[in-house]
């Protein structure tokens, strides 16, 4: 696949990416609407494995993408929303709590921090957009942060994606004899299709508005170019 230059690239990706996804999900649906009892229990279980899988898998791609698109655009620090500046920082701060940093590296990485503002985000590290193989809310919560994504829409939808989803793919995951109900299925399929649409669609408009962009100088801007 292309790299995201261009803001239609970015966007197209999004939006294919997501339509094979909610097609597995679609059609999974149709079979077990046509499916004899034994076997649309077996589909049903297999329903909540496959929206796991396209939860986790799409927000995983949309969110790297979407860094990657704006890591492209080589747009300095200086020049976009602080999270993408904090977010270069911290694999670094991260490794404070495992090495014992001394008074001169600790100083250093506070200078590199004030005089960050006018560097220029050319990387995503796409080990921050973590699903942990585990995509319960807290961690979603965590991308959307590293997204700079403004969670709080989403919060309805936290016992969905902790309980009726994640909790049921882990037992079937794990082999345990879970039973899904067919009431459940429009639930399990809609709710996840529309999660996974509401997320792309909140990283789109940030692309689209130019929300990713600085608003205002923040201390750190000026105190860099102050220096």
């Amino acid at each position: 696949m292309t790299k995201p230059y261009s803001e239609q690239d970015l966007l197209r990706q999004l939006v294919e990416d997501r339509t094979w996804r909610l097609k597995e999900i679609s059609d999974l649906k149709s079979a077990i609407l046509r499916a004899d009892s034994p076997a649309r229990r077996v589909l049903l279980r297999a329903l909540v494995t496959i929206s796991y899988a396209h939860w986790e898998g799409y927000v995983r791609f949309a969110a790297r993408r979407y860094l990657e698109h704006i890591a492209l655009r080589k747009f300095s620090f200086g020049d976009l929303e602080r999270q993408f500046l904090r977010n270069y920082f911290l694999p670094r701060l991260a490794s404070l709590s495992t090495n014992r940093l001394g008074l001169a590296e600790r100083c250093r990485l506070v200078d590199d921090i004030l005089e960050a503002g006018n560097q220029r985000f050319t990387r995503a590290n796409a080990d921050l957009v973590n699903t942990k193989s585990n995509l319960n809310f807290d961690v979603f919560a965590d991308i959307c942060l590293i997204c700079g994504v403004d969670v709080a829409p989403f919060e309805k939808s936290r016992t969905f994606v902790d309980v009726v989803m994640l909790s049921r793919r882990n037992a079937v995951a794990h082999g345990e004899d879970t039973f899904v109900a067919a009431a459940d299925m429009d639930q399990l399929a809609d709710e996840t299709i529309a999660l996974m649409r509401q997320f792309g669609d909140a990283l789109e408009n940030k692309v689209v508005l130019q929300s990713f962009k600085a608003v205002a100088q923040g201390p750190i801007e000026a105190v860099a170019k102050v220096h």
